[in-house]
């Protein structure tokens, strides 16, 4: 609360969207919650969201919901990463999946029709139809949006020194790839729009706040580690709050062009045909690893997977 009140000065435009995430927002109770809240910009925002755990809201119960939803929280974003209770295990998480089940239903209930959540694939050990049936079972309880990522290796993580000492192998690239157009299949043949690499959405139910960011609209970001941008310059906090030590750098022309590049390439819209160098998209565009639309263009799911590649040819 201290850093907002410090920060009112700055000023990103109108404040259309709030996300409150970057750890596990819903292990903090509800007071706390109001306090923040309290200290950001008043208004009516179009979107915003919490981030949650799904045993904290089983364990809180209904009038921790009720009451997410008086504070004005009007999309939950839920970190199930899986149904299956063997790798939500493995994965150390604090919820089963029968929790995960109850925690979305305890949702449904207190009133939010707009629920995002997390699936990780990419596990090595457990083959597709585990994730499969963790898909199904999603795609059972109809969420409005779905995250899906694949597993990464975290520099520092537990996995990481797993993964040193040998008793972690990561999964092959194409195993990945294949559980991600397993992914694309089910959710395409469930009515989902795949509207960005990580991300799909029932129509309508885009992330409003990420779309932004992918747009490079300006944007503050409060506590540990955020990162805020006011079109040209990126800052990011240390993270040893509260000492308020904060970093920036100014972005050159070539270097804000890049991002562009970069983020709308990520997303189902694509970027302005003209804005990227005349033969190395056309070569794509001719190899198939572009796709036209009009004056823009963009990587076709089928390439999505191997999108890093693509981007990096155009950069």
């Amino acid at each position: 609360m201290a850093e907002i009140q410090r920060r009112r000065g700055e000023d990103p435009g109108p404040v259309k969207t709030v996300y409150i995430g970057g750890g596990t927002p819903s292990v903090l109770p509800l007071s706390v919650l109001e306090r923040i809240v309290g200290a950001l910009p008043a208004g009516s925002y179009d979107e915003f969201t919490v981030e949650v755990n799904p045993e904290d809201i089983v364990t809180r119960g209904m009038e921790y919901v009720r009451g997410l939803r008086s504070l004005g929280v009007n999309r939950v974003s839920m970190g199930v990463q899986s149904l299956s209770d063997e790798v939500l295990r493995w994965m150390h998480r604090r919820h089963t999946a029968e929790r995960a089940v109850e925690a979305f239903r305890m949702l449904r209930e207190g009133g939010f029709d707009n629920v995002s959540l997390d699936v990780i694939f990419g596990v090595a050990g457990f083959p597709d139809a585990v994730l499969e049936e963790t898909m199904e079972g999603i795609i059972r309880l109809g969420p409005e949006h779905l995250s899906c990522y694949q597993l990464s290796v975290e520099e520092g993580s537990e996995l990481a020194e797993m993964v040193a000492g040998g008793s972690y192998v990561e999964a092959s690239e194409e195993v990945c790839r294949s559980q991600y157009s397993l992914i694309c299949r089910m959710l395409a043949d469930a009515g989902y729009r795949h509207y960005e690499i990580s991300s799909w959405a029932r129509p309508g139910y885009e992330a409003v706040h990420n779309s932004a960011y992918w747009r490079r609209v300006p944007y503050i970001g409060f506590g540990p580690g955020a990162h805020s941008f006011d079109g040209k310059r990126r800052s990011w906090n240390s993270e040893t709050l509260p000492s308020w030590e904060a970093s920036s750098e100014v972005l050159s022309e070539e270097d804000a062009a890049v991002e562009r590049v970069m983020l709308a390439l990520r997303t189902a819209d694509g970027i302005l045909r003209e804005e990227l160098p005349r033969e190395a998209c056309e070569r794509l565009i001719s190899e198939g690893a572009l796709a036209v639309e009009g004056d823009r263009v963009r990587i076709p799911e089928e390439r999505f997977f191997v999108s890093d590649d693509i981007i990096r040819q155009l950069i």
